[in-house]
């Protein structure tokens, strides 16, 4: 099992989103049969395993092991990964591009860069699961908290100017064999507690 797995088929993300097959995928973090499950969600036998069927058609559920109970078999299924995220792909008439918003500034243009840093990574992540290789990244995710406006500029300005930098230090547009990696650099307010004061 997957940590997280990117769904990209837009039936499958159909099938993610209905609230009962949703409940059984969390269910299935631990492997389960149609029997066991019905009575944890509320269906009947017969509900729980049509439910498990779709998800299984969409590789969101893969097959453990089938136990022999008396003249049946039981199937025991567990979930491909333990949380799933929905790419942009899957809707890709609609899906976000940053070309298309032209206030880099904006949270929507910031939203827009999100979007496509989920496809793209679901993509690479899918054709190096298929070629069994591993996948080179980097991921940073901190929290800072600003006294003012003023000190979240100044951070801003100075990030801008350290990050070009390095840039300019290792970007390498002759490089023969090289490979271009596209690095997105964030900032947002964080979602605050209602109890929390804001700054």
């Amino acid at each position: 099992m997957h940590d997280v797995a990117v769904i990209e088929d837009p039936a499958a993300a159909e099938a993610s989103l209905d609230p009962i097959r949703a409940r059984l995928l969390a269910e299935l973090a631990e492997p389960g049969s149609a029997s066991t499950l019905a009575a944890r969600v509320g269906l009947t036998r017969q509900k729980a395993n049509y439910h498990l069927r779709a998800l299984e058609r969409h590789g969101l559920v893969e097959l453990v092991e089938e136990r022999r109970k008396g003249n049946c078999t039981e199937r025991v299924l567990q979930a491909t990964a333990a949380s799933y995220v929905i790419s942009p792909i899957a809707l890709s008439a609609v899906a976000p591009d940053p070309s298309r918003e032209p206030d880099q500034r904006s949270a929507r243009w910031l939203l827009a860069v999100a979007g496509r840093l989920v496809r793209e990574v679901g993509e690479l992540i899918t054709g190096a699961t298929a070629a069994g290789r591993p996948l080179a990244t980097l991921g940073i995710d901190s929290e800072v908290r600003f006294a003012t406006a003023a000190d979240r500029a100044a951070f801003a300005t100075e990030l801008s100017a350290a990050v070009n930098g390095l840039v300019a230090k290792y970007h390498d547009g002759s490089a023969l064999g090289g490979r271009a990696h596209r690095f997105v650099v964030a900032l947002h307010p964080t979602i605050t507690n209602p109890k929390e004061p804001q700054p």
